[in-house]
């Protein structure tokens, strides 16, 4: 990687019970006066291309990257909301319905430019919240046991997989633990919203010894290695990045969840205009032609991605999200995911 753009340091960082959230990875980018401080969900390795561009554009600025998982990094920003811990400067998360909580909750400010307001509906929310990219949830499979076989094309195909061959299957489907990571919480939370057979998906991933684990990475390696052969609502652009002829990928024809992973500047931040600068650039066409070549958005071509176009459904940055976090909602559906799911582990 160009040196004057990046100096990546990874680090590690155990998590203790009862300790305070903390990031779990940190990068430093560009070497301009003014050091801004970025917390994120997305991986350091995927998403450096695009930072490293916005230092290069921005050469009095420096990023302080520091990369979360999506429970750690609400629970940081709550706590920085209520004066508990020093705030970033910008906020990039994919559980859009937890940034949405925080907008909501008072804790962002709020910018208006040409790229803001370019943006549809479904990815900009009261002018303090912004979806920066378009990812889908895929569904992921092992090629070499596919080989010379059908692979289910969408929810229904996939049921009758798990309802012809369960032994063929058997601890060998993975999801995320909705539990552990906030995106599968959101992604289970839209399907019990869209799909008709969201009931009958739990029934057979319990009758399959289906395996709720996280993450991204971690599933798409098992599936990789074999130790899994499907994987369900795994988000599109972290098997686009590993680029393994191992791992084959579907976009489901029924429907299809698009995420948009959402960019917020927290009401304190030390650095809001440069937070806003980083904004505006994400947005711009030389940054979102280099998301879309990492796998952070969609092809404007479809025919590029084979999703049909009656397929997508993104899902919009907008109060219905707050249902996602409400109490009673989210015993239901804890209840409905412990009963479908034995306790997270790999087999």
């Amino acid at each position: 990687m160009r040196a004057m753009a990046l100096r990546l340091a990874l680090a590690l960082i155990a998590l203790l019970p009862g300790a305070a959230p903390a990031q779990e990875a940190v990068a430093s980018f560009g070497a301009g006066a003014t050091r801004m401080v970025l917390r994120s969900t997305t991986d350091i390795a995927i998403i450096a291309p695009v930072i490293e561009r916005f230092v290069e554009r921005n050469p009095d600025l420096s990023v302080s990257y520091e990369q979360w998982g999506s429970n750690d990094l609400f629970d940081d920003s709550r706590a920085a909301c209520d004066g508990r811990r020093a705030p970033a400067d910008a906020v990039f998360s994919s559980a859009a319905h937890q940034m949405v909580w925080l907008v909501n909750a008072a804790c962002a400010q709020s910018h208006v430019s040409a790229a803001t307001g370019a943006l549809p509906p479904t990815r900009r929310w009261r002018d303090e919240l912004w979806g920066i990219t378009e990812e889908p949830a895929a569904i992921v499979y092992n090629t070499a046991a596919f080989a010379g076989q059908d692979v289910p094309h969408d929810r229904f195909a996939l049921l009758d997989l798990m309802r012809a061959d369960p032994d063929l299957l058997r601890g060998r489907i993975a999801t995320y633990d909705i539990a552990a990571s906030g995106l599968g919480y959101l992604f289970a939370h839209a399907d019990s919203l869209e799909a008709t057979t969201f009931g009958a998906m739990l029934e057979a991933f319990a009758r399959v010894g289906a395996v709720a684990t996280c993450c991204s990475a971690e599933i798409i390696e098992g599936v990789a290695e074999g130790r899994f052969l499907i994987a369900y609502n795994v988000l599109g652009s972290y098997v686009a990045n590993r680029q393994s002829q191992a791992v084959g990928i579907i976009l489901p024809e029924d429907y299809t969840l698009v995420l948009s992973r959402s960019y917020m500047i927290p009401r304190g931040a030390a650095h809001p205009e440069a937070a806003r600068r980083l904004l505006d650039f994400l947005l711009s066409d030389e940054a979102q032609r280099i998301l879309e070549r990492i796998g952070l958005l969609l092809p404007r071509d479809g025919a590029e991605t084979g999703l049909l176009p009656s397929a997508p459904r993104a899902i919009a940055l907008a109060p219905p999200l707050l249902v996602a976090l409400d109490g009673h909602a989210r015993r239901r559906l804890f209840g409905l995911w412990e009963d479908a799911f034995r306790p997270a582990q790999l087999p």
